[in-house]
């Protein structure tokens, strides 16, 4: 399939779906904190797309594919959440859907500074596009994907932080000796 018919048939499945909103990021992985946000984000928005960033500069340790399977996995009950990815300008990617609104998680004023400029610049690119910026709950404000994986890496237990899938893909992915294993309980 020629790349014009499949930038035409993607814009085709986002036409006539709502109030839609777009959450962008690398979800490498996905955490709680990120589906607190779609979860609330659906009082608000009709569809929530999940919009996974192609972004080999920030070096993921899962490959766009494992992302897009294991976010897909968790919304899998979850029709009015579209999971999909893009490459590029994040304003190049809205203007294929039907979407008027960035969603924006924030943990800690430190994310603030960084997501204002981002927001900015989106506007400056694209001035119909919106940013709205949601904190995430009380009870996950302190995780982020890069702390997890870190956790995970060394041994740590992220259970309750991530969903169970995550779990497992982050054991396999960091492929700790067996004496280790069983020392933090990993053996099931």
């Amino acid at each position: 399939m020629r790349r014009c018919e499949m930038l035409k048939e993607k814009k085709e499945k986002f036409k006539n779906i709502g109030k839609v909103a777009i959450y962008p990021g690398s979800f490498d992985p996905i955490t709680y904190g990120h589906i607190d946000v779609v979860e609330r984000a659906l009082e608000i928005f009709d569809k929530v797309i999940v919009a996974i960033a192609e972004n080999e500069e920030k070096r993921p340790l899962f490959s766009v594919e494992e992302r897009l399977g294991m976010v897909k996995a968790i919304f899998k009950e979850t029709p009015n959440v579209m999971v999909d990815s893009f490459k590029g300008l994040l304003v190049d990617y809205v203007a294929k859907t039907n979407a008027k609104v960035s969603l924006r998680g924030l943990r800690a004023t430190s994310d603030f500074e960084y997501e204002f400029h981002m927001a900015s610049m989106n506007r400056s690119l694209s001035p119909q596009l919106d940013t709205l910026f949601m904190m995430t709950s009380k009870d996950y404000f302190f995780v982020s994907s890069r702390t997890i994986k870190e956790v995970a890496r060394l041994g740590g237990g992220v259970e309750g932080l991530v969903p169970d899938l995550v779990v497992r893909r982050l054991r396999e992915k960091f492929k700790l000796p067996v004496t280790k294993r069983k020392q933090i309980g990993w053996d099931d």
